[in-house]
């Protein structure tokens, strides 16, 4: 990894990439410095000690910029909001399923719409904070209101803008580089935290909790690099004297289709009570609380149950969104390939659905516990620390998704790569 990030540099125009992404991620973490005027840090402070999981996970892609209530407060968490949502309606509406098969001017008409969702989404977000923590504010009125909710939306509306700069002129997926860059931010922080309770004399633990972050990060790398291959074969056909197709390819089924979509609906879902009541009132009903005491995942065993089978079930859910069997199916009839010993048509989609459930499900419950084995461990050792399983799975995909494109443009140029050795 470290040779093809040394070979980058020798190339000027993929240095220039280089330079230009890190000149990014640097301006992304002074906005996340900068305080929105009229904000009262001990009371936030103090808010958040009390805050549950759900807003600690919304903090770290924001890389503290929320806790601190910054420029960059939001991150870039609508944006993502609004592609889900693009992706879902796409589907649901033939209109935008037709615009997106369209080429390259329906893909801009669809990203021109996200752009739009997600200023929108920023938009209300903003207020439903400002309105839900009206007491971090000094002086609560219009005025501050105003100031905070144009603050906000506009930091998310940057983010945006720079995520498409890097797509364009950097290297890398410039939206997953933020959220990557902003959860790196808080690595001295859980190192930290580790170092004083390896201090208090529980070596044990954390040498443990070492272990078991190791084994995750190669349970993770094997988890993005895993995909069955589905051999085709098109047929050969002749036109005048030449002859086309005659090809063997294949069609990659990637272990974690989904990505790290699954964990983070899971969360939001089993957090969504604990943070719509903390914007209403600090003491819930027995009735409420014994609720949300039974949906954390952190200290309840059925909540943590529940949060494994939802991972299951989300990756289902979205894999279907982002693979369609028949119209993959639908494709290769089209233009004459099939799979060997597989009928076109109806068996070919019965069996790339059969082949994909089952990855999905090895899939999900790696996934699963990816995500559990922090929260498990944490139980056990009674070592805390800030850098869940989410957040590693953000973090190895996108350094793999990172390196695969720096070598895919060292190829052309003669180098050898760093996954290729």
């Amino acid at each position: 990894m470290f040779k093809t990030i040394r070979d980058a540099f020798k190339v000027p125009d993929l240095r220039n990439k280089l330079l230009f992404t890190l000149l990014m991620l640097f301006v992304i973490r002074v906005g996340a410095a900068i305080p929105i005027p009229g904000i009262n840090a001990e009371v936030l402070k103090d808010y958040f000690a009390q805050a549950g999981d759900l807003l600690g996970l919304f903090d770290a892609f924001s890389g503290g910029a929320f806790a601190n209530m910054t420029l960059f407060a939001m991150g870039i968490i609508p944006y993502i909001n609004a592609s889900i949502i693009m992706n879902l309606l796409t589907i649901a509406i033939p209109a935008l399923e037709e615009m997106q098969k369209e080429g390259e001017d329906g893909r801009k008409m669809i990203a021109k719409m996200t752009r739009y969702g997600t200023v929108i989404l920023a938009l209300v977000q903003s207020i439903a904070i400002s309105l839900g923590l009206r007491n971090i504010f000094n002086e609560y009125n219009v005025l501050s209101v105003i100031i905070a909710v144009s603050a906000m939306t506009a930091g998310t509306a940057f983010l945006m803008w720079v995520g498409e700069r890097i797509n364009e002129r950097g290297v890398g997926n410039g939206i997953s580089l933020i959220i990557f860059v902003n959860i790196l931010s808080r690595l001295p922080s859980g190192a930290k935290a580790l170092y004083n309770q390896a201090i208090l004399g529980k070596y044990i633990q954390v040498f443990a909790m070492l272990l078991v972050f190791l084994g995750m990060i190669l349970l993770v790398v094997l988890i993005y690099l895993g995909e069955r291959r589905i051999a085709v074969q098109y047929a050969k056909k002749m036109q005048g004297r030449k002859s086309y197709g005659g090809q063997s390819t294949h069609i990659p089924l990637k272990v974690n289709m989904a990505g790290v979509i699954p964990v983070i609906f899971a969360s939001s879902l089993l957090q969504f009570p604990q943070v719509i009541t903390g914007f209403f009132t600090q003491t819930p009903a027995p009735w409420l609380q014994k609720t949300i005491d039974f949906l954390n995942y952190y200290s309840s065993p059925f909540g943590a149950a529940l949060y494994f089978t939802l991972i299951i079930l989300f990756a289902f859910f979205y894999t279907a969104i982002i693979f369609n069997p028949y119209e993959v199916a639908n494709n290769m009839k089209k233009n004459g390939g099939f799979i060997p010993g597989i009928r076109p048509g109806k068996p070919t989609v019965d069996y790339l659905t059969k082949i994909l459930n089952k990855i999905v499900l090895i899939g999900g419950i790696l996934l699963g516990i990816v995500a559990i084995s922090p929260i498990a461990l944490s139980a056990i050792t009674k070592v805390q620390i800030g850098f869940g399983g989410t957040s590693l799975i953000i973090v190895v995909g996108v350094c793999l998704e990172t390196i695969k494109q720096i070598e895919s443009q060292l190829v052309m140029r003669h180098y050898k790569g760093f996954l290729n050795s």
